[in-house]
């Protein structure tokens, strides 16, 4: 990180910034192409889940590389000037690298769509009708590394 001065190093603030938002985005690479998509996602503390649909680019991207980026930012706010250039912004900002695996057991499924669920409405107890299971993929975005950045 070039600006050592903005980075966050408390892993409690980087998890802060995982649990209190809804929205990612999730980089992918198709044969040395970017590809990046704002998506719904659930983090439970070890690993963030996502839902999609059984096909689609992003599937046959991830069948053929795991490998993702996630960026989450959030108290984004414009700090302004009355110069062109002065212009500024407030944010907090995190990057996750890891690697998508598509779960496949049926309880480890429902645990993950409680954990999108939990994150986007805070109540983790709702019921999934085996159609929607088997209609959904989830993917499990180990966590490798996570890295965070800050402008107050």
């Amino acid at each position: 990180m070039r600006r050592k001065d903005k980075e966050i190093k408390e892993a409690k603030t980087l998890e802060d910034i995982l649990k209190s938002n809804t929205v990612c985005r999730v980089a992918f690479s198709d044969n040395n192409l970017p590809y990046v998509l704002p998506m719904n996602y659930g983090y439970d503390g070890n690993a963030i889940y996502l839902h999609t649909a059984a096909e689609g680019r992003k599937i046959d991207i991830l069948r053929r590389n795991a490998q993702v980026c996630l960026e989450i930012t959030d108290s984004i706010k414009l700090k302004r000037s009355t110069e062109a250039c002065s212009f500024s912004t407030k944010y907090r900002s995190i990057l996750v690298f890891g690697s998508a695996t598509e779960v496949l057991e049926t309880d480890e499924k429902i645990t993950g769509m409680q954990s999108i669920m939990y994150q986007q409405t805070g109540r983790n107890n709702w019921e999934f009708m085996k159609k929607q299971l088997n209609n959904t993929i989830v993917l499990k975005i180990s966590i490798d590394s996570i890295s965070g950045k800050e402008n107050y």
